[in-house]
């Protein structure tokens, strides 16, 4: 459609709440936001100027759709939900693989364990979090474990106890042998999870005051060895607690959210456990469309979304649409199951943590927004030593791997404003040779890719600025005669490295070196390129490799994964295990085993099993 026909649509709308989805000329949802009247909010998009972000958006509306609801609180849980389902590319999104998992301890069990979760769930089970991410969490499980002397290895209880001997953690004092009959039991291992759960549950005041006075009562009674065991026990629990205080409760008093918006925006959430400040998270993105107070609602809702759990008070800026606060307070305590308040603090304490957020979202931003300054005038640098007309926002890099003819693969890795996005990642088998040949899996890796491109297929669609070939000027020319024989026209240059295997310059298809050392920060970033292309290319080669040595196993009875990685180990490849003997591959694995494999590569011998 046509503006004056978009503009027409939106005055026949009604002055009732809703949502608009904005869509372009392919059907794709670009665009989704709620409005307390769709008329007026939907037709100020197609009327007036805008700021340049809005603009963008508008100048890609071919057509759009509404909804209907009868309450913005209605409205405001539609939106949410179509945000989540279609992505829309002009909307504010919070980062997909930002996990907040949780720890869950399943307290029926008689010894039980803490293990990661990546969600609450109603069960009987306890969970303590959220936290930062998964590498975090699982230290955290470890950290505690060890602390109070809790099993962290693979054995269950009572199932193992006695049945070998205690591992290498008893012998260091982290574990208090579990798995001895000799040792403590069922009523001290309870105990033990007690304490943890006053740690994980951010009460490790409590808990070593109640610690403290059990040594003091071990020492008064002359014993001597417990109340030194308990003491290593405080210490070990008092310096969890000033580990930044990472651990907090599942449901901490109140978070307190600060909002910035420049060229780089940034919401920063303050989490308070009994008054005192036990965490900080934050999201980065670029300046977004909405207005503050909507960019803040949309946020919010994202990231309590995300992050499974809800604190008693929620403070945010004084942007915030007001509209918005009893909804997000009804929809807060609709899915925590409990009571949420959201304000917009104006007096005291309250608005004195409010400008303590405020001044990390600032800071957070403005530092990101440094890091991008500096990486923009990197690729500046680049552009002008490369004689490109500007500074390439886009560039690809390409890198063989090859293990024989079986086992040639291409990688190509993207690099957008400076870093890498990975999910344009491709990786390319080579087909069709007989023999290892870089030039000519060069030129097929290349031509697959931009053909893909021309054919129309989305997923290569968009072109580099750049395109950087592993190799020297024969890798270069290879790539560009391709692009030739497509119609393209995409600046190439080889990356050459030196005796020590590191990016040294970059060379033109004709063999003119350019130099890049005298530049640290592009020569810098070369590197990270040619590195980052290289290991892509050489784990997609490796992961072909294991798994060509592993099918030829896969379907021999009697032989699972650990018979198989003795075989490996043992003989080194599969053609070796084909060619062993009978007696060769018993004194490797079990005779029924070997039997079965022997049988397997030799079906002829059947006939002659023993």
């Amino acid at each position: 459609m046509k503006i004056d026909e978009l503009r027409d649509k939106a005055n026949r709308l009604p002055l009732l709440p809703g949502v608009y989805i904005m869509k372009d000329a392919r059907g794709e949802v670009i665009y989704v936001g709620k409005a307390k009247a769709l008329k007026n909010r939907v037709t100020s998009y197609f009327r007036g100027e805008h700021l340049p972000k809005v603009a963008a958006m508008v100048s890609h509306v071919d057509n759009f759709d509404v909804i209907v609801v009868k309450t913005e609180f209605e409205a405001l849980v539609l939106e949410n939900s179509l945000i989540k389902r279609y992505k829309p590319r002009y909307n504010i999104l919070l980062k997909d693989d930002k996990g907040y998992p949780f720890i869950r301890l399943d307290a029926k069990s008689e010894y039980p364990r803490f293990s990661l979760a990546n969600h609450t769930a109603k069960d009987s089970a306890q969970y303590f979090g959220p936290f930062g991410g998964r590498s975090q969490t699982k230290d955290i499980i470890d950290t505690v474990c060890k602390a109070l002397h809790l099993p962290t290895c693979s054995r269950r209880f009572p199932r193992d106890i006695d049945k070998a001997r205690p591992c290498l953690n008893y012998h260091m004092g982290s574990c208090a042998g579990w798995c001895r009959s000799s040792g403590p039991g069922a009523e001290e291992y309870r105990s033990a999870i007690a304490q943890a759960e006053l740690v994980l549950s951010g009460r490790t005041k409590e808990l070593t005051d109640e610690l403290t006075r059990q040594m003091e009562a071990a020492a008064e009674d002359l014993k001597f060895e417990i109340a030194a065991d308990l003491r290593d026990r405080i210490r070990a629990i008092e310096s969890l607690g000033n580990r930044q205080k990472v651990i907090y409760a599942v449901y901490a008093d109140t978070d307190v959210v600060g909002f910035y918006r420049g060229a780089k925006s940034c919401m920063a959430v303050l989490h308070y456990v009994n008054g005192n400040l036990a965490d900080k998270d934050f999201e980065l993105m670029d300046e977004p469309l909405e207005s503050d107070g909507e960019a803040v609602s949309t946020l919010v809702r994202q990231y309590y979304s995300a992050r499974g759990a809800w604190p008693k008070f929620i403070y945010l800026p004084d942007c915030a649409v007001q509209e918005d606060l009893e909804a997000l307070a009804e929809l807060f305590s609709k899915d925590s199951g409990k009571k949420v308040r959201v304000e917009v603090p104006q007096r005291g304490d309250r608005r004195r943590l409010l400008e303590t957020a405020m001044t990390n979202a600032r800071e957070e931003a403005e530092r990101a927004s440094t890091q991008q300054q500096k990486q923009l005038k990197t690729l500046e640098w680049l552009g002008r030593t490369l004689n490109l007309p500007g500074p390439p926002e886009r560039i690809e890099a390409f890198d063989i791997s090859n293990l024989g003819s079986d086992g040639i693969v291409a990688a190509m890795t993207v690099f957008v404003h400076g870093r890498p996005l990975k999910c344009d990642y491709r990786k390319f088998r080579i087909r069709g040779l007989t023999e290892p040949d870089d030039y000519e899996s060069m030129r097929q890796a290349v031509s697959r890719r931009f053909q893909r491109a021309i054919d129309g297929d989305e997923k290569f669609s968009e072109l580099p600025d750049l395109l950087l070939i592993d190799g020297g000027a024969a890798h270069a020319s290879a790539a560009e005669g391709v692009l030739r024989e497509l119609g393209l026209s995409i600046p190439t240059f080889g990356m050459v490295k030196d005796d020590r295997h590191r990016t040294r310059a970059l060379e033109t298809p004709e063999g003119r070196e350019i130099g890049i050392s005298g530049n640290p920060a592009v020569f810098a970033f070369v590197g990270t390129i040619q590195e980052e292309t290289h290991r892509c290319a050489i784990e997609y080669q490796r992961s072909l490799r294991n798994e060509k040595l592993h099918s030829g196993l896969d379907d021999i009875p009697n032989v699972g994964d650990k018979r198989r990685n003795e075989l490996l180990r043992a003989f080194g490849s599969v053609k070796a295990i084909k060619a062993a003997e009978y007696e060769q591959l018993c004194a490797v694995v079990p005779k029924n085993a070997a039997r079965a494999v022997f049988d397997h590569f030799h079906p002829a011998n059947e006939e002659e099993k023993t």
